[in-house]
């Protein structure tokens, strides 16, 4: 799985929104959009954009959910 790319945030006013593949993914706003904005200065804002909009978890959900261990 390679790296999220393709993600870009914009500061409006006090909210952020954030944008993939220029359609908006999702829109922070308070105490969520400072936190994000602090982090973005820290780390990886691709990889962090991801884990915001949940756009992080592809491709083995499903295997996981089937494994032995994860049956309920």
């Amino acid at each position: 799985m390679g790296a999220p790319s393709d993600f870009e945030f914009q500061v409006r006013g006090e909210d952020v929104v954030i944008r993939h593949h220029g359609k908006t993914a999702t829109t922070l706003r308070g105490a969520s959009a400072q936190e994000f904005l602090a982090q973005v200065e820290h780390g990886d804002p691709q990889l962090l954009m991801a884990r915001v909009t949940g756009n992080y978890r592809r491709g083995n959900e499903r295997a996981a959910r089937q494994h032995p261990r994860n049956a309920r």
